[in-house]
């Protein structure tokens, strides 16, 4: 019986398991590791912030999906890898062994890349976690009014300050400290000057400083100045699981899973990965849910076809992807490339596309 172990209930392994359900493989018994019951789409929680949605519609159940696929659930998180052994080592002590593993666990937040942040503000990811610290927050400005700092001036960090400004309103001031970059500095100048006019036009402050440090009731930045604060709301870049390093793996500079074209890692042939952890050198791309999704099918074909003995498919993600970027009301930045736009029509083509995707899992019956 061939153990494959799918670690993380990521985008891509979500299609994994659609797979699965509709054709089961054979003499193989799939174990599937999350520390979580369900998936949080991320694409829906600037929606949820800004009150368009609640918790269960940006929710996916894991527990059902994992059955009708065949999968034994475990609510487990993996603290380390012996590639050479097959071994994960889970968060209780257990270990637990594979003959193919496939890793879709995303990237994590470095809660020590700012000093104080740990113990001062609220990490936007694991969005599982921060959810329960929104409620708490959203509370906390019902009684009276906060100010708030959001650190980090990518998409996230973007799409954050907009919702918290919809949502709370204009007596909770909300600054947008973006780490001495650009607003959405990854995007292309026309994406750039749009999410520059949405923060306008919502009265968010941009400051374009570094964060050099959190505490109790300010951020101190990179030019010396303080920035009075009841919270920071960290949205700044993933980083790679630590635990990674000493794997044994092949890795990138920056930590993560190296993989060639059919999804394997490179230095283990049994070993696969998709979606933010991993990393391809002939073909880099930014780390975005886009991404994960479109790598799911091929995923899935290729672990199939790995443990069947079959030749593997080789993978090239697009070269552009349709970007919607939410900007607080039901509005948004759609691009494409280099061409962009904005417009209520934008987040109602986000919407469709956002609620397709959690409901095609809530609801599929394969």
């Amino acid at each position: 019986m061939t153990q494959l172990v799918l670690l993380g209930a990521g985008h891509a392994h979500l299609q994994v398991l659609h797979a699965l359900a509709a054709d089961p493989l054979a003499g193989t018994q799939v174990t599937l590791l999350s520390p979580y019951p369900q998936l949080v789409y991320s694409g829906m929680v600037p929606g949820l912030v800004a009150g368009h949605y609640d918790a269960a519609a940006c929710s996916i159940p894991i527990a059902p999906l994992a059955e009708r696929a065949g999968a034994a659930f475990m609510p487990a998180a993996a603290v380390g890898l012996d590639a050479s052994a097959r071994r994960l080592r889970l968060a209780d002590d257990r270990e637990l062994g594979y003959d193919v593993l496939s890793v879709d666990i995303g990237a994590v937040m470095n809660r020590d890349a700012i000093p104080g942040a740990r113990e001062h503000a609220a990490f936007v990811r694991p969005i599982e976690h921060f959810l329960p610290l929104w409620e708490g927050l959203l509370a906390r400005a019902e009684r009276a009014p906060l100010r708030l700092a959001v650190v980090g001036g990518g998409a996230a960090g973007v799409e954050l300050a907009l919702a918290l400004r919809y949502r709370l309103g204009e007596r909770t001031p909300i600054s947008l400290v973006t780490g001495g970059l650009a607003v959405l500095a990854a995007y292309p100048a026309v994406v750039r000057w749009f999410g520059r006019r949405a923060l306008a036009r919502h009265r968010v402050e941009v400051i374009p400083e570094t964060c050099t440090q959190v505490t109790a009731d300010c951020l101190h930045l990179g030019n010396g100045r303080s920035l009075p604060s009841d919270l920071a709301l960290v949205a700044i870049g993933g980083s790679a699981p630590g635990w990674l390093t000493g794997s044994g793996l092949a890795l990138d500079e920056g930590g993560f899973i190296a993989t060639g074209p059919t999804l394997q890692s490179t230095s283990h042939a049994e070993v696969f990965a998709a979606g933010d952890v991993a990393s391809r050198a002939d073909a880099p791309r930014p780390r975005s849910g886009v991404y994960a999704v479109r790598a799911g099918p091929p995923l899935a074909l290729n672990l199939r076809r790995f443990i069947e003995g079959a030749a593997l498919r080789s993978y090239r993600p697009q070269a552009r992807s349709l970007n919607l970027l939410a900007t607080g009301e039901q509005r948004a930045i759609v691009s494409w490339g280099l061409v962009a736009a904005e417009g209520r029509w934008a987040w109602r083509w986000k919407d469709r596309i956002d609620r397709g995707f959690v409901n095609r899992f809530k609801l599929d019956p394969a």
